[in-house]
């Protein structure tokens, strides 16, 4: 047990830390965002129609604030990035738990999303930094973990705030969000490199670099179509379960299944994937994932429905990780926020638009359509990933020799 822990954790940056920390002290106090529409309908007795307004500007703030703090991170910098959005988005919870009237809280909860959303890609470059390519996977796989720890955590403390206080929930929200500011202030330092080595084709420009650089471009385009796949456990999902005769209760004993998995087994994910090709790997994920959803199609019972839980989890949990550091050696360091602001749109994106689109070929085609669909759209992204892998590599060549030449900060 000694070693494997030494192999998951060991030799990472004292810095990578400080995030991790960061991370987890963030999510097990992230209250808002998850209890936002039954806050809304319950407490503030707004229509589902209104509600649902409320939670389409979070959405659109949330894209803004994501572009905007990659901008930020690669112009201003990580740390006061960091710093400007985690305290602003603090101050914003406490404005929106007081929030009266219908307007204050449309106006007040988009902008509660940019600043929510704007810490992401500055905490991602950081994130690739600090740490060493080699050692990303195992980083990325550890934040991960804290990710869903945090967020299986928060769940059960914010049902017991919300039972006490709906305030409550905007309170604690607002402290960790403080507290990880705090560390963001007293421990971290700025990353962002200084200087970028001058080299024939080396990018010099914006966020227009990025939007040209199509080896990254169609990695985002085969991103989202998971994204739109994956998301579906969050829309379509529950729909499909009611369909069935099932409680909102068993959905939720189902769909907890995904947190336990990843919590439980997520740090063997480095050792598995260990000197396979990223592309590869990716592809794999994204099929697995596939193949859950697409199981859906006959799943009509509870027991079969958690088993494609069981499955799409397994596929996350390759895909994550390798995800989030074939995005990091994409990106020129130079432009990392920008970059990472473009990956986390995706997931923007992908979330808004999954829900729209599953349920306009669940309502035209039926359920078993939909789950096909899944698979189908699954199997495209996974040959994607095989087919535009060597190319992915030849740009993440490129990159290591341009990082090897940095000065640091």
């Amino acid at each position: 047990m000694h070693g494997w822990l030494r192999q998951a954790a060991g030799g990472l940056p004292r810095q990578f830390w400080f995030l991790w920390t960061g991370t987890l002290i963030n999510r097990v106090g992230s209250f808002v965002v998850l209890f936002l529409s039954i806050y809304l309908t319950s407490e503030r007795h707004l229509t589902q129609s209104q509600a649902g307004l409320v939670l389409g500007l979070y959405g659109v703030g949330g894209a803004i604030g994501t572009m905007t703090g990659g901008v930020l991170a690669d112009r201003w910098g990580r740390r006061p990035t960091m710093l400007l959005a985690q305290f602003g988005a603090a101050a914003l919870m406490l404005t929106l738990g007081f929030a009266g009237t219908y307007p204050q809280i449309l106006v007040v909860t988009a902008l509660l999303a940019v600043f929510t959303e704007g810490v992401r890609p500055a905490f991602s470059a950081m994130m690739v930094d600090v740490v060493p390519e080699p050692d990303r996977v195992r980083a990325y796989s550890l934040n991960y973990w804290a990710i869903n720890l945090g967020f299986a955590l928060a769940a059960i403390a914010a049902g017991f705030a919300a039972q006490a206080d709906y305030l409550l929930l905007f309170v604690v929200d607002a402290a960790t969000t403080v507290a990880t500011a705090t560390i963001t202030l007293i421990f971290l330092k700025e990353s962002r490199p200084a200087h970028r080595p001058v080299t024939a084709g080396a990018p010099r420009g914006g966020m227009l670099t990025a939007l040209s650089d199509r080896v990254f471009l169609v990695y985002w385009v085969i991103n989202l179509l998971g994204v739109l796949v994956i998301m579906q456990h969050m829309s379509m999902l529950p729909i499909a379960m009611l369909a069935d005769g099932f409680s909102a209760a068993t959905y939720g004993w189902v769909i907890a299944v995904n947190g336990i998995l990843i919590v439980s087994g997520q740090l063997f994910v480095p050792r598995l994937i260990e000197g396979r090709s990223p592309h590869r790997v990716l592809a794999a994920g994204v099929v697995i994932i596939g193949i859950g959803f697409g199981l859906v199609a006959v799943a009509h019972s509870a027991w079969m429905y958690a088993l494609t839980v069981v499955i799409w989890t397994l596929g996350e949990m390759l895909q994550s990780p390798s995800n989030a550091a074939t995005v990091a050696v994409l990106s020129p360091a130079a432009l990392r926020g920008r970059y990472q602001g473009l990956i986390s749109l995706s997931w923007q994106l992908g979330s808004a638009l999954a829900p729209i689109l599953g349920g306009l070929v669940l309502q035209g085609f039926g359920s078993v359509t939909l789950w096909v669909g899944c698979f189908a759209v699954c199997v495209v992204a996974g040959a994607g990933h095989l087919l535009t892998g060597p190319a992915r590599e030849r740009r993440a060549a490129l990159r290591r020799a341009e990082e090897a030449a940095l000065v640091p900060a």
